[in-house]
Parts: structure tokens; sequence; C-alpha cells
């Protein structure tokens, strides 16, 4: 029965640091991830897809090499904070425009896509 409370306790926490990261990450990109998803932007969907794999990346790793529920939690905060500042510093550093990604632009969205994927997996290998 331990084992049963032990996967839906890390089931749950998983789920709930995946909805406030995203909840956080569409807060802080300047163009409204959702809405530009509704209308068929492409480009919307790739960077917040590549946001959203790139966490989830760090957030496995976090259940597989924590031997707490609370040192999970806390690598996976540590994680949506890496993954937010990198997003900040690549859109600065490559001067991408919201009009990028709400023109379309897809180049620019696989690439944000690429990055955040990649960050994710580098964080999530720190873990082990």
């Amino acid at each position: 029965m331990e084992i049963i409370v032990n996967y839906a306790l890390h089931l749950v926490t998983a789920g709930l640091l995946l909805f406030v990261f995203f909840l956080v990450y569409t807060w802080a990109t300047p163009f409204d991830e959702v809405g530009l998803i509704r209308q068929g932007n492409g480009a919307a969907a790739l960077t917040l897809g590549g946001a959203l794999i790139g966490f989830s990346l760090t957030v496995a790793s976090g259940i597989v090499h924590s031997d707490s529920l609370l040192q999970f939690f806390a690598w996976s905060v540590g994680a949506a904070i890496v993954q937010l500042l990198a997003y900040l510093l690549v859109t600065r550093l490559l001067h991408m425009s919201k009009a990028q990604i709400e023109g379309g632009n897809v180049a620019f969205g696989g690439l944000l896509a690429a990055i955040s994927i990649a960050v994710g997996a580098v964080n999530a290998a720190c873990l082990s």
C-alpha cells in the first residue's frame, strides 16, 4: 500500500508542478500562447510545448533521483527557475520579439523549443 501512496503522491505533485509551470511560463512570456495556439499559431505551440517538455524532463529526473517528496519538489522548483531564466536569456541574446511568435515564425518557435528541451535535458542530467 505504501508504494501506491508514494506513486500517487509523486504523480499528483508532478502534475501540479507542470500546471503551475504552465501558468507561470505563460504569464512570463510577452504573448498569449494559448490564444495564439487556438488560432493555429505553430510557433506558439512549439515554444510552449518545448518549455513543457524541457521542464518535465527535470521533473522526471527529480522523481527518479530524489530520496523524498520534499527533495523532489525542491529540485523541480529549481528546474522551473532555470527554464524561465533560460527563456529570458535566450530571447534577449537572440533579439527574439513577441512579433516573431505572434506572426507565426515557426523557425523561431522551433529554435526556442529546442533550446528549452536542451536546457531541460542538461538540467535533468545534473540531478543524477
